[in-house]
């Protein structure tokens, strides 16, 4: 099951994240969680958003580089190695875990978005080893 993800490119100059955030917040776009990873020149903001869609098309006509994406949206127990678990669980199918991220949504668990190099075959790895997914509705309760 994959949630939508916004991804935006931000230049790496003082201001550009803020204009980010304000153009959602005028819009009245809720941001549920939020990763940003940078280099040199530029940086990745990574948002779940309570209207995914809206959000990328305010951004976009905002003129900001904007696109949408699927990630899939696992929740780990609270013990100690569930997350790794997980994670060989995929890796020994052979699938590249392209990049990682808390959620920071209310769960009975650890929320953790995730991008691999074969989102459908991952989706059929957790779902033979049992592991809960949250699906776009079960983001809409946020």
């Amino acid at each position: 099951m994959y949630i939508k993800q916004v991804s935006v490119f931000l230049e790496n100059e003082n201001g550009r994240l803020d204009d980010a955030l304000r153009i959602l917040s005028e819009g009245n776009i809720n941001i549920l969680s939020v990763c940003i990873a940078d280099t040199a020149d530029y940086g990745v903001l990574r948002l779940i958003l309570g209207e995914s869609e809206r959000g990328c098309k305010i951004l976009k006509d905002a003129g900001m580089a904007a696109r949408m994406d699927d990630v899939i949206a696992v929740v780990v127990e609270n013990e100690v190695g569930s997350f790794g678990k997980v994670v060989k669980m995929i890796q020994d199918e052979g699938i590249g875990i392209r990049y990682i991220y808390g959620l920071s949504i209310p769960t009975d668990g650890a929320p953790i978005a995730l991008k691999t190099d074969d989102q459908e075959k991952t989706v059929k790895v957790l779902e033979r080893g049992n592991v809960k997914t949250l699906s776009p509705e079960d983001m809409q309760a946020f």
